[in-house]
């Protein structure tokens, strides 16, 4: 399979592809850490490992394979699978921000590619948060859709932070073909 082919079918036909919702404070690895509760407390599936990662405060579709070239594949950027997000940022971003988000922002580790990004309608069946966000009544909360092809350590909440939108929740809705699609929090499917 080249760099540019997408990751949408298991590399062999007695690989597992699973899909999980992982909630707000979950990290991407199965021992918990800290105040952090790790993936064993929501899958039971010996031999399955995590395709990229998610941060603890963030929300959204993992993917987990038994496949280490299928993990490849999904987890490095050379391979520009898309990652959708949903993203609840404080203000209301305009055209300027959305601009430079779609022309790529420079972050302290230089220029990020350019991405996908529009406003959004609260996404349909978006489930509470626990904790919830902050809420300021003086500064309205707006979604947006940003979609990336890279992947460093807090890219999202740093670009929104750049065009001057600090992210207060973000969900990652999507990777490559693969979605959140019919999975509640804490839910997985293969």
């Amino acid at each position: 399979m080249s760099p540019s082919s997408p990751a949408s079918l298991p590399s062999s036909l007695s690989a597992r592809l699973i899909r999980f919702n992982k909630p707000y404070g979950v990290l991407s690895q199965f021992t918990p850490e800290g105040r952090w509760r790790g993936l064993k407390d929501f899958i039971d599936l010996p031999g399955v490992y995590v395709a990229g990662r998610l941060d603890a405060d963030s929300e959204g579709l993992l993917l987990l394979t038994d496949d280490g070239q299928l993990q490849a594949r999904i987890a490095d950027p050379r391979f520009k699978m898309e990652k959708v997000y949903w993203v609840q940022v404080e203000g209301a971003p305009d055209e300027t921000a959305l601009a430079a988000l779609r022309n790529g922002v420079t972050l302290n580790d230089g220029p990020t590619r350019p991405a996908r990004a529009r406003c959004i309608d609260p996404p349909p069946g978006l489930w509470d948060r626990e904790p919830p966000i902050r809420v300021r009544q003086a500064i309205p909360a707006t979604w947006i859709e940003l979609a990336i092809k890279e992947g460093r350590n807090r890219q999202v909440r740093r670009m929104t932070a750049a065009v001057g939108h600090p992210t207060l929740r973000l969900i990652r809705a999507a990777i490559g073909p693969h979605t959140l699609d019919g999975l509640a929090p804490g839910a997985w499917a293969d």
